[in-house]
């Protein structure tokens, strides 16, 4: 099979398309037949060398993506929901970059005749990231006001859509004026555009001017100011650090200001199966009934993957870039 490796860390030139062995199944796992592949920020850290890669070089990057089961290993006697031929998708399995991609059973999720294999692989782990983000990390009640750091990034679009679909006022930060019309086409009631004053004009969108009752942070060197835009009482959600490591915060402002911090990672809510399954179920439900929109930015055969990587660190994509075998 094909796939796009590399064996040393650094720029997407490290990258080569070539043939490897496919994956022999262990118990417990499909080959999935690979159709479309999500490619996301955190592939461009762990090619950097930045994030933890599982396995040796050469190095496949990937967690995301969606085809056809072309072969199970399951244990003996034992049963299984699915069958060859069966459509499906996965948010949490490595090596996706690949033609085969062995990925355990109960990290598939199967995939409504409605959705598209590109839909599944553009919205799975960015949409249950947000999906999280408003269920478990900061119970959203509706009225409240959020803040949505980098509000057309991926997690961005689908936490502005969710929230407002829950019937909260959204103030969405941006990089530029494309991506504030981007913001706002996604529901958001504010769209500013991030600089050095960016807590200030945000405050002064909520009502009176006091802040928001949960800030959302995915770009880590603006925690502390993400804080300071929350309310007395009010909530920051830490779950992303594009922009860089975020600097300790002092607990005692926390204290002072009866502000909370929370930490945010998708891999500790996908805890069985049926939870994958339950989530992305609720999810592409919404997409099936016209509340929830997909967006791609592009889409790059897989071979030319690195050309892939530089669009989407050139920051210019707005909405999820696809790898598609074959």
């Amino acid at each position: 099979m094909n796939a796009l490796v590399f064996d040393a860390f650094g720029d997407a030139g490290v990258l080569r398309y070539r043939e490897i062995d496919e994956p022999v199944l262990g118990v417990g796992q499909a080959l999935i037949r690979m159709k479309a592949i999500g490619l996301n920020f955190a592939d461009i850290y762990r090619r950097r060398g930045n994030y933890h890669l599982v396995g040796e070089p050469p190095y496949i990057l990937g967690y995301e993506g969606a085809g056809v089961i072309a072969a199970i290993h399951a244990e003996d006697g034992a049963a299984t929901r699915y069958r060859v031929g069966d459509r499906v998708a996965f948010a949490d399995s490595p090596h996706a970059n690949a033609e085969y991609v062995a990925v355990p059973l109960d990290h598939l999720i199967p995939l409504p005749d409605e959705i598209s294999f590109e839909t599944a692989s553009a919205v799975l782990l960015q949409g249950l990231t947000a999906q999280y983000l408003l269920r478990d990390s900061h119970r959203l009640v509706k009225g409240e006001s959020v803040l949505v750091h980098a509000a057309a990034g991926g997690v961005g679009l689908y936490l502005t859509q969710l929230a407002k679909s829950e019937g909260a006022f959204v103030v969405g930060l941006v990089s530029t004026e494309l991506k504030r019309e981007a913001a706002l086409k996604a529901g958001a009631d504010v769209v500013l555009l991030s600089g050095l004053d960016w807590v200030e004009r945000a405050r002064a969108a909520t009502a009176g001017g006091r802040g928001f009752e949960v800030v959302y942070d995915s770009v880590g060197v603006t925690l502390r100011d993400s804080l300071r835009a929350a309310r007395t009482g009010g909530h920051a959600v830490f779950y992303g650090m594009s922009g860089g490591d975020p600097e300790p915060v002092d607990p005692r402002l926390l204290m002072d200001e009866s502000k909370s911090l929370t930490g945010g990672d998708l891999w500790n809510v996908l805890t069985s199966a049926e939870e994958r399954i339950a989530r992305s179920h609720a999810l592409l439900a919404m997409i099936s009934e016209g509340k929830l929109r997909v967006q791609v930015a592009k889409s790059f055969a897989l071979s030319d993957g690195a050309a892939a990587h530089r669009f989407l660190e050139s920051r210019h994509a707005i909405g999820k870039v696809l790898l598609i075998p074959g």
